[in-house]
């Protein structure tokens, strides 16, 4: 990615890279495989039930929580991954909107497939443009679900991964501990920038 300064200068994706230092860089790694790798929790609970906000639930009579993995609730069993939190979690400007997607089939498969593909990328280093910026829309989407946030009257987790996404593809974050270098060397990313 090559950007003009006011100078006239142009600076590439790599020349951001070597401004960080070698412990930035590590750092900004290590932040982008544990997004990628919740990203990842989030696919693999959702579509097994894995007992960790999904396939979960409380037992009426004994009030225990009660773990069912690989159960009803999965999606591979054809439970709906966005139902619950869209029809009943959303509050605010958007809820009549998310009511009405809540466990659409399309509203499934581009949630899990969202989930899979910029865990991967993330976790890979591959990708990062695409991967970056669906993060950032995704988590701000699901900031919208629930407005105002519980806890502030603006910010929330959801906003601070989608600055973090922002980071991550602003200082070419896939290139360290990851396959970055290596993915935009291939003849089908050096044609089609936009993969990079």
């Amino acid at each position: 990615m090559s950007t003009t300064t006011g100078t006239g200068t142009v600076h590439h994706a790599s020349d951001t890279t070597a401004a960080l230092s070698g412990a930035a860089r590590k750092a900004l790694a290590v932040l982008r495989i544990a997004f990628g790798l919740t990203f990842l929790w989030a696919f693999f609970d959702k579509l097994f039930a894995l007992g960790f906000g999904t396939g979960t639930s409380v037992n009426p009579e004994t009030g225990a929580e009660v773990v069912d993995r690989f159960g009803d609730a999965a999606w591979i069993n054809g439970a709906s991954p966005t139902e619950g939190f869209l029809a009943f979690g959303a509050d605010g400007p958007f809820k009549d909107f998310y009511n009405s997607i809540a466990g659409a089939a399309w509203a499934d498969w581009l949630f899990m497939l969202g989930l899979l593909g910029i865990g991967v990328a993330l976790t890979l280093g591959i990708g990062m443009r695409l991967a970056t910026i669906s993060g950032a829309i995704l988590y701000v989407m699901m900031w919208t679900v629930a407005l105002p946030p519980e806890n502030n009257p603006v910010l929330d987790d959801h906003i601070l991964g989608a600055i973090s996404m922002i980071v991550l593809l602003l200082t070419a974050a896939g290139t360290t501990w990851g396959l970055g270098r290596t993915w935009r060397e291939t003849h089908l990313v050096s044609n089609q920038h936009w993969l990079r």
